[in-house]
């Protein structure tokens, strides 16, 4: 699968670390420029997060309009949404994390997805307690319910991985709900559900408990 990437690569390095969002962006509603003689590329990115921020300056400062690009933004809600998006034509590029074009290539795809640039360079992941604690530590998670999101997922398989560095078994030491999608974790939580919860950074101002 041949995907113009380089010269997006190139204008998301060029922007400054800041938040310009438009009203539209975020929403699951395309964002795009107007004008006909640009070359159409449709972005899906996994979830609408400041750790993208560079992405949403250039678009807002018309950077990738001044390259010649028509973009068009769609937000996914899911590394799984984002992967059939780009593997059924309705994105030229997606922003996931690598662990989806990983499942795609081993369940036998011809046509599969190929990872040509490094976005992030930390997960951006939070634990989230029900209760205050001033003085935490990773022993308070044993014996406690905890939604760790999807199964196979990104934030779960490194919240799996900081645990076993901290001699905690993830399979017998706690319960770690796996059955809720990316999209809907929050919102569990905040209604009720788990002691502890792993969001995204997308996610984590919207909490109220």
């Amino acid at each position: 699968m041949k995907k113009t990437g380089c010269l997006l690569l190139s204008l998301l390095l060029l922007a400054g670390v800041l938040w310009g969002c438009g009203a539209g962006a975020g929403s699951g509603k395309p964002v795009a420029s107007s004008k006909p003689d640009k070359t159409p590329v449709i972005l899906n990115e996994v979830a609408h997060s400041i750790f993208y921020a560079p992405m949403y300056v250039s678009i807002e400062e018309g950077y990738f309009a001044d390259e010649g690009i028509d973009l068009t933004l769609i937000t996914g809600f899911g590394a799984d949404k984002t992967m059939t998006a780009l593997l059924t034509g309705e994105a030229d590029i997606g922003f996931m994390g690598s662990e989806s074009t990983i499942y795609t290539y081993k369940e036998g795809a011809s046509d599969y997805a190929v990872n040509f640039a490094q976005l992030t360079q930390r997960a951006g992941n939070f634990l989230v307690s029900r209760e205050p604690i001033e003085n935490f530590r990773w022993d308070m998670l044993i014996g406690k319910d905890v939604l760790g999101g999807r199964a196979g997922g990104m934030p779960e398989m490194v919240f799996e991985y900081i645990l076993k560095k901290n001699d905690i078994d993830p399979a017998n030491d706690l319960a770690i709900d796996q059955s809720i999608d990316f999209g809907s974790t929050a919102a569990a939580f905040s209604g009720g559900q788990g002691d502890f919860s792993v969001v995204y950074a997308v996610y984590y101002t919207s909490i109220h408990l």
